[in-house]
């Protein structure tokens, strides 16, 4: 398995931070309110290493065994963020291991983590993942479920940061922003739902991937989750 070089890892690190606070100061945003979040799904250890070395300290991966296996081997003081789907029977792990969970997709999964947070003597923060544009290869609350939304927010276990989505394919990064958009406008209903409901709700928005981060960030993202652009192509 071909490794990033450590002075190449670390000098993607530093053009990608250099792009989110250049998309900051495009939209008079503060750069310390957005948090990079390196999605290492099959990145080797080594490649994680440098990036931490470089400074990175969030990561984000798409299966619990995998990421057990690295944060066994990597250090303790990295964030470990689930950014894929997680099968019920593997909550508990989760609850164990993660920091946050970006892929609450259904009410049956909240229910579970819920329960095991509860379990395990903490509050999870996770977000709600929303299919926007009603694709059958993602998972994800339909835009018209806020109330499902609602429903997670009054889990005692779970702490609501915000929402997250995968927008469709698009051509170009700019065709990703009605997007992205949508799910900032989606976000703002759930907020003044939430406060009219007495509910604690973070407000945060997890979108933007390697191709269009910086368009997110344009439209609210509080959590991107790049991989390619700073690591390089996955292997195989």
């Amino acid at each position: 398995m071909r490794q990033q070089p450590a002075i190449t890892v670390a000098a993607s690190l530093r053009a990608i931070r250099e792009r989110i606070a250049a998309a900051c100061v495009r939209s008079a945003r503060e750069y310390a309110n957005v948090v990079l979040i390196g999605a290492s799904k099959r990145q080797p250890l080594e490649t994680l290493a440098a990036a931490h070395r470089a400074g990175l300290c969030v990561f984000g991966e798409n299966h619990v065994q995998e990421a057990e296996e690295k944060s066994s081997r990597l250090p303790t003081s990295i964030d470990w963020h689930l950014i894929g789907p997680l099968q019920s029977n593997k909550a508990r792990r989760a609850v164990a291991l993660f920091a946050a969970v970006h892929s609450v997709d259904r009410l049956k999964i909240a229910r579970k983590l819920d329960r095991e947070a509860d379990r395990a003597g903490r509050r999870l923060d996770v977000f709600v993942q929303f299919n926007l544009g009603d694709e059958e290869s993602k998972s994800g609350f339909a835009p018209h479920e806020i109330d499902a939304c609602l429903e997670i927010l009054g889990y005692q276990a779970l702490r609501v940061r915000g929402l997250m989505t995968i927008p469709p394919p698009t051509p170009t990064p700019e065709g990703a922003r009605p997007w992205l958009r949508q799910l900032r406008e989606l976000r703002d209903r759930v907020a003044q739902r939430s406060e009219d409901g007495g509910l604690e709700f973070g407000g945060a928005l997890s979108m933007g991937m390697s191709s269009d981060f910086e368009i997110a960030i344009e439209e609210g993202a509080t959590h991107v989750r790049v991989g390619s652009a700073l690591f390089g192509e996955r292997p195989e």
